[in-house]
């Protein structure tokens, strides 16, 4: 038997030996389609690959320790160029908002119900000496109308169960464990996936009618679940929610408990500094609690002018929400943001806390710039996490870790020396550096001073440990503060931009 030396798929692809004339039509013609998909699918592709070249995606990494300011700066992002959304969300930061308050109250009534600190439970070095001497007597005995005032502020308890179930989807349930009463005030918080699952959440809330007589005793709330109570509240500006109208209610005595003296003296006794909390509000009481509240995003409204020396308050970028985990933000910058506005940006949001750290590697790989945040108010702190770790010495070793990366070698780092304002008023308050950073010595205690010390110090970081000589780029920031930090974003967008096309041969 002769065997055949010809190609097996030359075989298979030659037409049958007793092919009619029709037959072989049919089979010209479905070659012929099929070839012609083949093309038209290759012209996609192509067509498809040179349109991405030619768009501008610009990827953005933040980095930085927990409560440095990512989440704010992003919000920053948003505002200036994708104003539309963000003002159509402002109404979904209010139950936030709303939290953000129960939590401080919370605070304060724990730490005077607290039993005194003896001295060696002190995390750092003792500030006493900034306390009126006086102020050790009076705080010893709790007066009866601070016990008053306990009593009457019990319904926010009963509120920040709710508000909890209206920021946290159901599937989230570990997110909603209130901290039990031996732990500290610190671990207060609770947290969101990034992204935008809880505001979906959020705006599916509605008020239950048949709970509206329950406010206040804390004992009604209905059960969706084990522990969980239903949501409530709405989006709407109209309809007030049930933890507006309790806040409105409480406000007098939330206001009497901020203001009073042998509070304030309690708080700064056992070093429990509020003001220096994301999502302080509590200077803005009246406002805030007012039943008809919308959140404000530092926008000038219409009837107010740009030269206003007053500016409007921008309660979206104060609000404070603890995200864990890594989530990406794409938007394409609208058309108010001029020659930029056909450049998608993505920026990745990353959590900032020890245990989520290693998440951020592979988010290295094809980014065009990291904008480092390092919180350098806290010197005088240390971690959440780990008490044994100062704050600002976690920042600079975070930031010498990021320099050496030789996955970032070609990556511009941009460094953000965050919250100035809050170092400002800490220094101009006689909190001294030198204390918790010997080596700056006996320099001035004034903000100058300081950061110029710092920047040299992370400058000197960021020449020595770079795989590649960069240029170094570092902003003093307060990123709540909207006009100030509103031009820093543009000069970061701008290189951002200018990299960007000089990497891909368009510049």
């Amino acid at each position: 038997m002769a065997v055949s030396s010809s190609d097996p798929l030359d075989d298979a692809l030659r037409p049958p030996p007793d092919e009619t004339s029709s037959e072989r039509d049919v089979r010209v013609a479905r070659e012929e389609e099929a070839s012609r998909i083949s093309q038209a699918i290759d012209a996609s592709i192509k067509a498809e690959k040179q349109a991405r070249k030619k768009q501008r995606i610009v990827r953005l990494l933040l980095l930085g320790q927990s409560e440095s300011g990512k989440s704010t700066t992003l919000r920053q992002f948003q505002r200036l160029y994708t104003p539309t959304a963000f003002r159509e969300e402002r109404i979904l930061w209010r139950a936030v908002i709303q939290l953000n308050i129960v939590r401080s109250i919370r605070i304060i009534l724990d730490t005077i119900a607290a039993p005194p600190r003896r001295a060696s439970d002190s995390d750092v070095d003792s500030d006493d000496d900034l306390v009126p001497h006086h102020a050790h007597a009076r705080s010893r005995s709790h007066p009866s109308s601070l016990d008053a005032l306990r009593t009457r502020l019990q319904p926010l308890r009963h509120i920040e169960a709710l508000l909890i179930a209206k920021l946290v989807p159901p599937n989230e349930d570990e997110a909603t464990h209130l901290v039990s009463p031996h732990q500290q005030f610190r671990n207060q918080e609770i947290f969101v996936r990034p992204g935008a699952a809880w505001k979906g959440a959020l705006a599916r809330a509605r008020i239950g009618h048949h709970n509206q007589n329950s406010v206040g005793s804390g004992e009604e709330a209905i059960q969706s679940g084990p522990g969980r109570p239903t949501s409530a509240g709405t989006t709407g500006l109209e309809t007030q929610d049930e933890p507006q109208k309790v806040l409105h209610q409480c406000r007098r005595d939330m206001v009497l408990l901020w203001n009073d003296d042998v509070v304030r003296e309690i708080l700064v006794r056992k070093k429990v500094r509020l003001e220096e909390l994301p999502g302080f509000f509590l200077n803005d009481l009246e406002r805030v609690t007012s039943l008809r509240y919308m959140p404000t995003d530092g926008a000038p409204s219409s009837s107010r002018s740009l030269l206003t020396p007053n500016p409007p308050p921008d309660d979206v970028l104060k609000a404070r929400l603890k995200t864990v985990g890594v989530s990406e933000y794409k938007f394409e910058m609208e058309v108010t943001a001029g020659r930029d506005s056909g450049t998608e940006w993505r920026i990745v949001d990353v959590g900032g806390s020890r245990s989520q750290r290693p998440t951020w590697a592979p988010f290295f790989d094809d980014v065009d710039a990291i904008i480092f945040l390092a919180p350098i108010s806290g010197f005088d702190q240390v971690l959440a996490e780990d008490k044994s770790i100062n704050r600002l010495e976690d920042s600079v070793l975070l930031w010498k870790a990021v320099c050496s990366n030789k996955l970032l070698a070609n990556v511009d780092l941009v460094l953000f020396l965050n919250k100035c304002d809050i170092l400002d008023k800490k220094l101009r308050a006689g909190v001294k550096l030198s204390r918790y950073v010997k080596s700056y010595g006996d320099r001035g205690n004034d903000l100058d001073t300081v950061t110029k010390y710092l920047r040299g110090k992370f400058s000197a970081i960021h020449r020595e440990y770079s795989p590649n000589p960069r240029k170094f780029y570092a902003f003093l920031t307060s990123v709540t503060d909207t006009a100030t930090t509103a031009g820093i974003i543009a000069s970061v967008r701008d290189m951002v931009i200018r990299q960007h096309l000089k990497q891909s041969k368009l510049l």
